[in-house]
């Protein structure tokens, strides 16, 4: 993934959301919480190249990711928030999922 956020700035914000964390599950809040905290919903996206409008967010019951809530045509569908495709202009909040992304690439 390209990412629009500076290397260093994504570190700082990984650093801000894990810096009291003392596994990999608790960063994995972190960054979610920041995300949740500072992504501003709804906003328009694509999803398999049909434009949708995320509207919410929400913590799978278990193991790691985020879904998005996506409403097209009256209707609700979740994804992972990592099959989003995203669109211009970005979300307020967004450099908090490159934050997300980097950490769990590892970078």
């Amino acid at each position: 993934m390209k990412y629009q956020t500076s290397r260093k700035r994504l570190d700082e914000l990984i650093e801000e959301a894990t810096v009291d964390c003392y596994s990999e599950e608790e960063e994995h809040t972190g960054l979610l919480t920041m995300i949740e905290d500072n992504l501003v919903c709804p906003f328009q996206a694509k999803v398999i190249g049909e434009k949708v409008t995320v509207v919410a967010l929400e913590w799978p019951e278990t193991g790691y990711g985020m879904m998005a809530v996506c409403e097209r045509n009256g209707k609700q569908h979740r994804v992972d928030i990592t099959s989003l495709e995203w669109v211009k202009p970005l979300p307020e909040g967004f450099e908090w999922v490159e934050a997300y992304f980097a950490w769990r690439e590892g970078i």
